[in-house]
Formats: structure tokens, sequence, C-alpha cells
């Protein structure tokens, strides 16, 4: 093989492990959804605690692609302990411009969004040792209605992340 195409092959393995890395991650993961989310599907993650003692970030990723018709985004989330203790939130996000274009990460029409959970603004720790069970599911409707949105379409996965602090 010519020395050209060693280090070429060589240089293009060192840039693939630099994109690979991710310092800050303990956990990502994400679940696809079938085309919408129906309001009666709760996403769920099941995390081990990585200590009690460092504080973390904690995120709900979103990817989403132009079916989505909102210009925020309302969920219901819950956070059970190893205990069995649970915390529920609901939580709404801005995904949308005054101007309707999709907020996010993104050069087609999928975007990624990386929502803030739990660390911005007091530090979230692991108070246990054990598995969390963190459940999210949406809680859309449209503007001027009770009754909320059965299916919200746009919505193509659904994930969740935490990192270190």
């Amino acid at each position: 093989m010519p020395k050209k195409t060693k280090i070429y092959l060589t240089a293009m393995l060192f840039f693939s492990m630099f994109l690979a890395c991710d310092s800050k991650s303990v956990f990502d993961e994400y679940r696809s959804l079938p085309n919408q989310w129906n309001k009666d599907s709760v996403v769920s993650f099941k995390v081990e605690a990585p200590d009690t003692l460092n504080n973390y970030n904690l995120f709900i990723n979103l990817r989403n692609n132009n079916d989505f018709k909102y210009s925020n985004l309302y969920l219901i989330t819950g956070l059970e302990y190893p205990n069995g203790k649970t915390f529920i939130d609901t939580l709404e996000y801005k995904m949308a411009a005054p101007n309707g274009e999709l907020l996010g990460r993104g050069f087609t029409d999928l975007k990624e969004n990386k929502l803030w959970y739990k660390g911005h603004k007091t530090p979230f720790k692991f108070t246990e040792i054990g598995t969390y069970t963190f459940k999210v599911q949406h809680a859309m409707r449209k503007f001027g209605e009770v009754d909320g949105l059965d299916n919200l379409e746009g919505v193509t996965e659904v994930g969740f992340r935490v990192e270190n602090n």
C-alpha cells in the first residue's frame, strides 16, 4: 500500500474515532416512533445510577420532521427512583421560530433537539444506587380545544441522555 494511502487511512481512522467519542455521555438512547406519537404511548428508559456523588445533566432528545406543525411541545415526564418514589412534571419546549421554521440541529427537514430536563438550574444527583426509570408522553392539544391530540405527527424518535456535569 502506498505511503500516501496509509497516511490518509490513518487520518480518517483518528477523525472517525474523534467524532464517535463523547466524553460527557453517561447514557444516550433513542426509541423510534411509528409515523406518529399516540397520546397514550409512554416512552420509557431505564438508567443505572452511575454514582451518588457527582452532578449530572439530563436531557430529552427529540428528532422531528416537517410534519410537526406546532410552535411548542408539551410533555408529561416521570422520573421513578429505585425506591419507587416518582416525580412527575409537565414541561413546555419551544420548537419553532416566530417565522415557523423548526428549531434544532440538522440540514434537512429532520431536526434534532436536545431539551433540558434536569440539571440546568439546580444540580442533579442520583441520590440512590439502582435503576431509575424515565418516562415521557406528549400532552399536545390543538389551539382552543380542551381534548388532547390523539396522535402527534412529525416526531420520529424520542431519546433520553445523561451527561457528566
